[in-house]
């Protein structure tokens, strides 16, 4: 059998049963504890949605007028959080909580429900993804609260590239987010920029640089179809070849020496490129992560669990299909019946990019319903 690169095989003996809509196929009896699917891949990395709601209007991401909202009572509340995590941790073998949106940072209880985890996992990794509107006020307060890191998404420094991809005039907020962030101890200060063409491409080395010299770790993206307004296609975006060859001009990229160990972003070193030449001069200054879900996608070693904000299972960021475990619970589930549900839908967790191979740009693929701002990152 031929392997193709990101494509997990399924385990030997693992029966291929799709799920039903709204139910999951049960996981046969002897499968693996913990969130295991069929291809033998462990989630243990669990990313939490805590709202659909965001004040940017990116257009990679939402349409201008924004989205309709859900409602407060739909979304999971602080309580409902802290038990879903709960079970992720105690039952379920999660190691790593990030907290994601919309944009998390609209949240007036945000400082408690990071309060509440800490309390019950102090030794979990909390990290959150934000835009970093609002930020430089409430850094403090996250960090003391228990927030391990920050992921802040900044895609350009200059004010009318940011106005024209956000369609909101926030630059100066969002750079003193990032700047209180590292002030309050939430580092590694981690920076997410997707470059969209002939918009912010050609800032890409200026951006590294500004990056490196002030110690956060930049990580390119490469746009995915998840945009609300169905505009994504294959021949618009920026490859994770591209990125390197734009980053080429200025620095020399060379394999970061550490384990990916399932991360989303295939890391460089960065060093200076010498001046007339192809070759590095100077030390490491630092590095640079590339996410390619694309171009070189990495759905083999997937680790990662997705909760949406209404308390839906996706067990697969292109996933079409969605399990309910927020009603499960208000039904008065125990913590076990939980995570027996989480667990069958992890079961049946696609190959790659919502189907059984990879291929974002393949006759077959059906863009998810939801953005990426309704999912969750």
């Amino acid at each position: 059998m031929s392997v193709q690169l990101g494509m997990p095989q399924p385990r030997e003996g693992a029966a291929l049963l799709p799920g039903a809509p709204g139910v999951p196929a049960a996981r046969p009896a002897d499968a693996p504890a913990g969130l295991v699917d069929r291809y033998g891949r462990r989630a243990t990395d669990m990313r939490l949605s805590l709202t659909d709601k965001c004040n940017l209007r990116c257009t990679y991401c939402m349409p201008a007028e924004g989205l309709e909202w859900l409602s407060k009572q739909a979304v999971m509340s602080a309580a409902e959080i802290v038990r879903i995590v709960r079970v992720g941790v105690a039952l379920l073998g999660v190691r790593e909580l990030r907290l994601t949106g919309g944009e998390p940072l609209v949240r007036a209880d945000l400082v408690d429900i990071i309060a509440a985890l800490r309390e019950e996992h102090p030794a979990l990794p909390i990290s959150m993804t934000t835009n970093g509107v609002g930020l430089d006020k409430k850094a403090a307060a996250l960090a003391a609260a228990g927030l391990t890191r920050i992921n802040v998404s900044l895609d350009s420094l200059h004010e009318e590239t940011f106005t024209k991809l956000t369609r909101r005039p926030f630059l100066d907020r969002v750079l003193a987010g990032v700047d209180a962030a590292w002030a309050a101890g939430l580092g590694p200060v981690k920076l997410n920029a997707v470059l969209m063409r002939g918009i912010n491409d050609a800032e890409s080395p200026a951006l590294l640089a500004w990056a490196l010299d002030r110690g956060y770790e930049l990580r390119f993206i490469e746009q995915m179809p998840l945009d609300a307004d169905h505009g994504w296609t294959r021949r618009n975006m920026i490859t994770a070849a591209e990125i390197r060859e734009l980053l080429s001009t200025d620095y020399v990229l060379s394999p970061d020496p550490r384990a990916r160990d399932g991360a989303p972003a295939e890391r460089f070193e960065v060093r200076r490129r010498a001046a007339g030449s192809a070759e590095p001069a100077g030390p490491v200054l630092g590095t640079v992560g590339i996410i390619a879900s694309v171009t070189e996608p990495f759905c083999s070693d997937c680790r990662r669990t997705r909760i949406t904000a209404e308390g839906k299972i996706m067990s697969c960021l292109f996933s079409r299909e969605e399990f309910d475990l927020l009603g499960l619970l208000r039904a008065g589930a125990s913590d076990q019946e939980l995570a027996e549900r989480w667990q069958d839908a992890m079961w049946v967790k696609p190959k790659a990019h919502g189907m059984d191979h990879v291929g974002l740009d393949a006759p077959d693929f059906v863009q998810p319903d939801r953005s990426m701002s309704a999912i969750g990152g």
